[in-house]
């Protein structure tokens, strides 16, 4: 789930009563909270809604699910940046500018201009430069990168990325990165939307993967992001096939064959991911054994929407009229932006998805 923007003027106070309204809301048995506890509070996040309402859940518990859902690491991590701003803090400016150590700020700068040279000597210079971390926070990911991280682009922090930038890449890796960092470029790579269009995606995944990048971390979130180019190179460099990834490149007899030993956290985001796809044959399969069509996503797989939401968004027809005809409610509201199926039709522009949801009485929240 895509994390808040803090407003321009934060107020503690109302971060405050956010947190009593969550706190309220789990009293309440609301799966939109369920949900919001479960992504963002770490105790919770392989619990069932069953299990998170019968929970003690504490006005502290409650700071800290609001803490992370704004991306911060905690209460007090956010109260510090209301309270006592400094220029990092700013997520306006792209992430180089955000930088407080100079020595890793002109490392990236080094990349950026795809110096491979002056990289090379600059980290002689500067051996633990290419193990080192930076921190970040108010944003949904990239809260911790390693030095190497900045080679994939995303976040976007330019237009393009240098032509050179494998060669860069492999300056970096060559003087020893750590594994959590190796394996984060990958991901960061594989779902980048600047390292395609540069026509470098490829190229760096084959990179990344010969110095020992995890496949398997990588291909599920790829798979989630419409990055099925790169969900292919990582399948071409070992990575498992599983039944979510089968169910985004809508191989239906592989999904069928794993269906009856896959986990119920397989089963969630297959379904999801044959939902946003478009895959009919899939989601009535999936419906068959008893998924429930109302049922927010699975963490990391669009969790602030059904899997309404997401056909309907994407002008998934079929599968917008199997949902609906399969019981499917029309009047869930996604808990980021507080928008019913409908208004996602709506709002994307998909006319048949938006006339054939308003025939069957759905409402638009927008």
């Amino acid at each position: 789930m895509p994390v808040r923007a803090l407003p321009k003027d934060p107020s503690l106070e109302h971060l405050k009563y956010q947190a009593k309204d969550l706190l309220k809301n789990h009293a309440a048995q609301s799966a939109a909270a369920a949900q919001r506890i479960r992504e963002f509070h770490p105790d919770w996040r392989k619990a069932s809604d069953a299990e998170i309402f019968v929970a003690k859940f504490r006005l502290s518990d409650a700071q800290l699910a609001i803490a992370r859902e704004y991306g911060f690491l905690s209460w007090p991590r956010l109260k510090r940046r209301i309270e006592k701003p400094i220029p990092s803090d700013e997520v306006k400016l792209p992430h180089q500018d955000r930088i407080e150590d100079p020595i890793f700020r002109r490392g990236v700068e080094l990349i950026d201009a795809g110096d491979v040279g002056g990289l090379r000597e600059y980290l002689k210079e500067n051996p633990k430069l290419a193990r080192q971390h930076v921190e970040f926070e108010g944003t949904n990911y990239f809260h911790n990168p390693g030095f190497v991280e900045f080679v994939a682009g995303n976040p976007v922090r330019h237009a393009t990325l240098p032509k050179n930038i494998v060669d860069v890449a492999r300056v970096i890796l060559d003087e020893g990165v750590d594994q959590a960092a190796l394996d984060e470029t990958l991901a960061l790579v594989a779902t980048g939307s600047v390292p395609r269009e540069c026509g470098q995606q490829i190229p760096l995944i084959d990179l990344l993967c010969e110095y020992g990048a995890d496949v398997d971390g990588a291909i599920r979130i790829a798979a989630v992001l419409y990055e099925l180019d790169a969900v292919r190179a990582l399948l071409r460099h070992g990575a498992r096939l599983t039944m979510a990834v089968a169910a985004a490149l809508g191989r239906i007899d592989d999904v069928r064959k794993m269906l009856p030993k896959a986990s119920a956290e397989d089963r969630h985001l297959a379904f999801a991911l044959a939902a946003q796809y478009g895959y009919v044959e899939i989601v009535s399969l999936l419906l068959d054994a008893g998924e429930d069509p109302d049922r927010f996503n699975p963490v990391g797989g669009h969790s602030h929407a059904t899997a309404l939401h997401q056909a309907a968004g994407n002008g998934m027809l079929d599968v917008v009229k199997l949902l609906v005809e399969r019981g499917a409610r029309t009047d869930i509201k996604d808990i980021l932006f507080g928008g019913t199926p409908l208004g996602w039709a709506k709002y994307e522009g998909r006319k048949d998805v938006e006339a054939y949801l308003r025939e069957k009485g759905a409402t638009d929240s927008w």
